[in-house]
């Protein structure tokens, strides 16, 4: 038996529909994608990986819309343990929506992956199901999406959230969400300068274009794989989104500058730090999870530049890195994600509203803790990548009652949206990701 399954996962790794329905059936139970895309594609053809890729983000990018239209074809639920069978259906009907695969191809393989997968039972419920999709698509969709959730494909509880936190843009919001995200690259200006990098994507006859609000941002017209990027192993270019790329120059850095970045993996924001110091600074990087915090070495030394790493947890300060000083703190914390589902659609999927107020709690003792650490007149900038007021301007708002010494820097900027305090992009403006900022300063002694 255990021979038998070891042979449906090998083959199932050789046929991407089956390979693609296993992830998502292990994301049904718990796991993230991109935990899964490092664990289980080993076996997968090198060229079905990106289509691997694209079933598995399409189907959670939609899933909860999938879902409901399965619930309409199907009569009898399927059993927990082919919830492989079910990841099928969702691909098959993922692609015949959204990608241009003919109709009659995706059908033919998707129904055949069930025989890959070893049950071949399930052959003729899967094509039941998407030749009756076939036939009735309008009169299923019509149903399906009656309520808002399932029509944009985000669970209720987010919809009455950012209806709730952004009352005129809730929609757009969520609609750029299902989005494909452009590939945003940031260029390393202490090798060259964008205007030069742009040249060379040309010379490459790869499309690019400026991010707005930028001096170092560029997105690409089509996305392509980071190896492939022109100067990417040479550190000339970093893969980040521009919403994050406008971070550091918020920390107003200075030549001989201290610096902590405080929730540091994996490290984009940590080399950017280094890319736009006007001279050379003293950089501790800190993170809890020491698989991740060996990726910031990887990109420190991937852009030329060496920085003090430990591993440690910022809410609870011990260590060399937390027995000193600083004149410039970024405290990117752990927080729901919400404004970057766009790249990692499922975060719909994982997240819970009941999760919102232990990752508030564990910002605010964050907050509480690395406050100590900042020299007084030095500034703190404080990141999320949520759209939630409780993790972004009421969080800071709480912290300033905790703590009548901080100061809020004003935010004078011509991207994103006033807060009060700090300042918020929302996914899709100006091609960036949802990114929340306040800057915090302590009054100098």
């Amino acid at each position: 038996m255990a021979e038998q399954a070891r042979g449906v996962r090998a083959a199932s790794q050789r046929d991407p529909r089956a390979a693609a329905a296993q992830l998502l059936f292990q994301l049904m139970g718990g796991k993230s994608l991109s935990l899964l895309f490092e664990t289980g594609m080993g076996n997968v053809a090198h060229g079905d990986v990106g289509l691997v890729k694209e079933l598995c983000f399409g189907v959670a990018r939609w899933q909860l819309r999938l879902e409901q239209i399965t619930r309409l074809l199907v009569r009898k639920p399927l059993k927990k343990k082919d919830g492989d069978i079910l990841a099928l259906i969702h691909i098959g009907l993922y692609q015949v929506l959204h990608m241009r695969i003919p109709a009659h191809a995706a059908l033919a393989e998707t129904v055949n992956a069930t025989r890959v997968l070893g049950k071949p039972w399930a052959s003729g419920l899967v094509n039941g199901v998407l030749r009756r999709f076939l036939r009735e698509q309008e009169t299923v969709l019509a149903e399906a999406d009656k309520s808002d959730h399932v029509r944009l494909a985000h669970p209720a509880w987010l919809v009455d959230a950012l209806h709730s936190a952004w009352p005129d843009r809730w929609q757009g919001v969520l609609e750029a969400n299902n989005l494909h995200p452009p590939m945003c690259l940031r260029v390393n200006l202490k090798k060259t300068s964008r205007a030069d990098y742009l040249a060379l994507l040309g010379e490459a006859s790869i499309g690019a274009s400026k991010i707005p609000h930028t001096e170092a941002g560029v997105f690409l017209d089509q996305p392509m794989s980071a190896d492939a990027v022109p100067k990417f192993r040479d550190g000339h270019v970093s893969v980040q989104d521009g919403g994050a790329q406008l971070a550091a120059g918020l920390m107003d850095l200075q030549a001989g500058h201290r610096v902590l970045d405080a929730c540091a993996a994996p490290g984009g924001k940590t080399g950017q730090l280094m890319e736009t110091a006007p001279g050379p600074i003293e950089l501790a990087a800190v993170d809890i999870d020491d698989r991740r915090l060996k990726r910031v070495g990887e990109n420190l030394d991937r852009l030329g530049f060496q920085a003090g790493l430990s591993a440690g947890d910022a809410s609870q300060p011990i260590g060399d890195w937390a027995e000193t000083l600083y004149d410039r703190i970024l405290l990117d914390v752990p927080c729901s994600a919400t404004g970057v589902i766009r790249r990692h659609p499922d975060i719909k999927l994982l997240r819970r509203a009941e999760d919102i107020p232990a990752l508030a709690a564990t910002q605010a003792r964050i907050l509480d803790a690395i406050w100590p650490l900042l020299k007084p007149g030095g500034l703190l900038l404080y990141a999320t990548c949520s759209l939630l007021p409780e993790e972004n301007q009421l969080q800071v708002s709480r912290f300033l009652t905790r703590c009548p010494g901080a100061r809020v820097r004003p935010i004078d900027a011509a991207w994103g949206h006033p807060v009060a305090p700090g300042r918020q992009t929302l996914p899709g403006e100006s091609t960036m990701d949802g990114f929340y900022y306040a800057c915090l300063e302590k009054p100098g002694q």
